[in-house]
């Protein structure tokens, strides 16, 4: 088949797969009465406190004496092949240093204390409760104030904040307006409570957020995240536009049957889709594809058996440590893999590493944050259809080389219809604990875009 026949077929396949999808759009419009009722919790409707609540973060003593015991009684660590360094995952001479810096170094008191830098709260949603940070801006005069709710993924906790949140809440010189931030913990992660009945998808997080914004008291807000709190954010900005001012995400992504045909047709032409200097951030799709099945394994044994890997790691504090450090390693930048030190201590300390793990650990929640792969990777969340359906909430798109992957703008204009600022950067997954300023600057960038845009638009009315 000759080039212009191929073009001809893509051009095709293009305007059939857009005409019906148009039409299943006509009939698909997204209802969610019956999520915003549902109780997850544990206790009865009527036994439900709603009142916001002050927390601190204080873990009972023997929590960890155990811990150092465990610490102290691990078996020996299987040594690695010759020559491997974290191609087979996290080198155990690498694990090894980083227990001993754990063990002998790390103090959890200290650093307990830095985790109740900021003032945190709980409040019951749904029957769950939901832990909070909430910073406000201290100074604010001639400032208009915009309230930020942020969320993190997997397998990161609101630790992955800590560093963002002073440079979020302080005034930028040039800048008429600065953020009070919400940042609460993932139902099931850290100190915020699980779900004891299935169905809590992302999805159905995304109404638990609305609601839990609204028992705060927000009637409109931003909204931000990366892995799976970008994903919850955009079914925010799909199911309740009237409620959210704009989104700006660190994992805009798309992922659906006409984006993946569509990238396949632009390989023979990339440039008509995604621009020269970004071609290999998207093509190949051999390697590209290569790459994200190297990376993907956890998530099929989270979407499958969330509970059984979560027996050993709950067992293991090294074993829980080596999961989830791993991803530090490649997630942040997959050349790592080839390095001794898999690169941490380029971007991270093993202190704020830690941090993360102790979160899990303490709260004994890797289990209950791993069931949201289960819960959302699943015929009955894809059925709502939320993902296909496009959104009109102004949208601000911060893409990272080395994430786990890249959406060029042609493609999420499927899904964000209004994407009025974006930028490119060579870091990775976890930007706000990786590059908190950069990714500081690029939120106060896009949002500043927002502003104008409704600016704009009110203008126009």
């Amino acid at each position: 088949m000759g080039c212009g026949c191929v073009i001809l077929t893509a051009i095709a396949v293009i305007f059939i797969l857009k005409f019906v999808n148009k039409i299943k759009r006509f009939f698909k419009i997204p209802t969610v009465p019956y999520l915003e009722e549902t109780w997850w919790g544990p206790r009865d409707k009527s036994e439900e406190d709603t009142s916001i609540q002050p927390f601190t973060v204080k873990v009972p003593d023997e929590v960890i004496t155990d811990l150092q015991q465990r610490l102290q009684n691990a078996r020996s660590l299987t040594p690695p092949l010759e020559g491997i360094q974290q191609q087979y995952g996290i080198n155990t001479n690498l694990l090894k240093k980083i227990v001993d810096f754990w063990r002998n170094e790390y103090n959890w008191k200290e650093r307990e204390t830095f985790l109740n830098k900021f003032p945190q709260f709980t409040v019951s949603v749904q029957g769950l409760r939901i832990h909070y940070i909430h910073v406000k801006p201290e100074k604010t005069d001639g400032l208009k104030v915009l309230p930020l709710l942020m969320l993190h993924g997997w397998p990161g906790s609101v630790r992955e904040f800590y560093e963002i949140i002073p440079l979020l809440t302080k005034p930028q010189p040039g800048r008429n307006f600065v953020f009070e931030v919400i940042a609460p913990s993932l139902p099931g992660y850290g100190f915020s409570e699980a779900a004891v009945r299935p169905g809590l998808g992302a999805v159905q997080v995304a109404v638990l957020f609305k609601n839990f914004m609204n028992r705060l008291g927000f009637e409109k807000y931003y909204i931000q995240g990366g892995d799976w709190g970008a994903v919850i954010i955009q079914h925010m900005a799909t199911l309740f536009p009237e409620k959210i001012l704009g989104l700006h995400s660190n994992m805009c992504f798309i992922n659906t049957l006409m984006s993946n045909i569509k990238l396949f047709l632009f390989s023979f032409y990339p440039t008509l889709i995604v621009k020269q200097e970004h071609v290999h951030k998207v093509y190949p799709m051999s390697s590209k594809f290569a790459q994200r099945l190297l990376e993907s394994g956890y998530m099929h044994l989270q979407a499958t058996k969330p509970d059984t890997v979560g027996v050993a790691l709950n067992d293991s504090p090294i074993g829980l440590a080596a999961y989830i450090l791993e991803k530090f390693i490649t997630w942040t930048n997959p050349a790592w893999r080839d390095l001794e030190d898999g690169g941490l201590t380029k971007k991270y300390t093993y202190t704020n590493l830690l941090d993360n793990v102790m979160i899990y650990w303490v709260t004994n929640s890797i289990t209950t944050s791993m069931r949201l792969y289960a819960e959302t990777l699943n015929k009955n969340q894809t059925k709502l259809g939320v993902a296909t359906i496009p959104t009109t909430v102004p949208t601000a798109c911060a893409r990272f080389t080395y994430d786990i992957s890249y959406s060029p703008t042609a493609l999420l204009k499927e899904k964000y219809k209004n994407i009025v600022y974006e930028a490119d950067y060579d870091a990775g997954h976890f930007p706000a604990f990786e590059e908190p300023e950069l990714l500081a600057k690029d939120i106060y960038q896009g949002i500043e875009k927002i502003e104008l845009f409704h600016k704009n638009s009110d203008h126009l009315n």
